[in-house]
């Protein structure tokens, strides 16, 4: 198949319209893997982002009002016409991020976000109770207001579903910004929003980067809640904005440093595939990533081997437009330096390079990063305590299971973790000594399951999402008590 590399002009979504930026400014995306601009995308003006939030305030009473069951109609749409145009969404973060269109199902899986929560509003449920003698009591669950939703460059598509579907139809409008690095996907993604026909000022989508967009939403007094997905430092500012102006409702998914426990009973093939994976996957750009995989002794030598065999064999990397390719490049230049500096300080800290350790940049001209192994790397190393987001893993041995529990808690991040085992007791002890907000037990990262909460613990954020908890983040609850004269 042959592409169309003319770089891309997509606009922004406000009120219901597709507009540039109000000043005509935009800024260049690059495709990774070439290094040609593949966009020219408009940069939100702060008059932007307040006409969107001023048109989702205006647009809130009706869309509110309409119910959900009326709601779930335009869901229902968008979900149709994403699937209709899943080759050319998948084609679009290959050319903005570089995620190989071969592993790209994020466009099926929006879809699937749009039809649960479409079906999913009778769960919208308020309780009441005559508990208190002569009264009647009730809790009603109603929407926020205007909501922002700030989304990611790693799995865009992904994160624009899981926090719109659930925030529209609890009956809140939206005000989306997209990253900076990977808009392209859902710049059109906003063309099917109006294609669907939403009501003008329910679903606005800006792109931009943080400051002014992402800043003046943080502090923006008519948003009422935001939900927010990226680095904790980017989160912990969105905090500071949030406290400082209105106190807005903050729901935080941020970064990891996700520790895989391997122990000598476990299924070692099995072990060494799905952490291998986990770091393969989207080129080691995923939040929950195993970048800390800890073995062992008796076992290590024969994992080691097995773990870099499988690492260097499995991995295709080239064109992320080829179904061939299945390990792509980082998002852009700044994200393939930040790799390779903590490549340079691992080797500085004094860990054994087993695997990889360069980037291609010369002989590819893409921002490609080799699969890479460090053992023996000190646990107070800073590749060891800091989130890299790239193909780099340290493999690191241990003893006692109280000795491999505490590595694995000795960091600030607590998105995921997992444990491969074959004796349940053990299993269970550690998964409830793990200081982590998810954890997988014989199977590790990217490996979820829909009904499940997400979130972590420590620095990885607060709050949950899932199919069965991301509409409460964006109901208020509110108490009713009513008297009941007496005959």
């Amino acid at each position: 198949m042959t592409w169309d590399t003319t770089p891309v002009r997509p606009q922004m979504l406000i009120d219901g319209e597709l507009v540039g930026a109000s000043d005509g400014k935009t800024f260049p995306v690059y495709n990774p893997a070439t290094r040609e601009v593949s966009g020219e995308v408009p940069e939100a003006t702060a008059d932007d982002t307040n006409r969107a939030v001023a048109a989702a305030k205006a647009a809130f009473p009706a869309w509110s009002a309409l119910g959900p069951a009326k709601r779930s109609v335009y869901l229902k749409k968008l979900a149709s016409l994403i699937r209709e145009h899943k080759d050319e969404i998948a084609r679009l973060d290959a050319i903005s991020m570089g995620m190989p269109i071969s592993s790209h199902f994020f466009a099926e899986s929006a879809a699937g976000q749009y039809d649960h929560y479409s079906e999913a509003w009778p769960h919208i449920q308020g309780q009441a109770s005559v508990n208190t003698p002569g009264h009647v009591t009730m809790t009603l669950r109603q929407p926020f207001g205007v909501v922002a939703l700030i989304i990611p460059w790693n799995v865009p598509v992904h994160f624009f579903a899981t926090k719109s579907a659930p925030a529209l139809i609890t009956g809140n409008t939206v005000v989306l910004k997209t990253s900076e690095k990977a808009p392209l996907a859902v710049a059109r993604i906003a063309e099917l929003v109006k294609e669907a026909g939403f009501p003008p000022g329910v679903f606005n989508v800006l792109s931009g980067h943080g400051i002014p967009s992402g800043q003046i939403l943080s502090r923006h007094m008519d948003v009422r809640a935001l939900s927010f997905t990226g680095s904790s430092r980017t989160g912990k500012l969105i905090q500071e904005e949030a406290a400082r102006t209105n106190l807005k409702k903050v729901i935080l998914e941020l970064g990891g440093k996700s520790p895989a426990i391997i122990f000598d009973d476990a299924n070692l093939e099995k072990a060494v595939t799905q952490t291998r994976w986990s770091m393969q996957f989207n080129s080691g750009q995923v939040c929950m990533a195993n970048s800390r995989i800890y073995v062992q002794s008796t076992i290590a030598d024969k994992f080691i081997e097995e773990f870099k065999v499988s690492y260097s064999s499995s991995v295709k990397a080239g064109n992320p437009l080829d179904k061939e390719t299945n390990h792509g490049p980082q998002a852009d230049e700044l994200q393939y330096k930040h790799v390779l500096s903590y490549i340079d300080s691992a080797k500085e800290s004094g860990a054994t390079l087993a695997l990889g350790g360069s980037g291609k940049l010369d002989s590819s001209n893409g921002y490609f990063i080799e699969p890479t192994i460090f053992l023996n790397t000190p646990e107070q190393a800073k590749i060891t305590k800091e989130e890299v987001f790239g193909p780099v893993v340290i493999i690191n041995v241990f003893d006692t299971e109280k000795e491999a529990i505490a590595k694995a808690n000795d960091t600030e991040f607590g998105l995921y973790a997992s444990v491969f085992t074959k004796d349940i007791s053990r299993a269970m002890r550690v998964a409830q000594a793990l200081e982590s907000g998810y954890v997988g037990i014989n199977t590790t990262s990217p490996n979820t399951a829909h009904d499940l909460p997400f979130g972590g613990y420590k620095g990885s954020g607060q709050g949950r999402e899932g199919a069965l908890y991301s509409m409460d983040n964006f109901l208020e609850v509110k108490s009713v008590i009513m008297a009941v004269d007496e005959q």
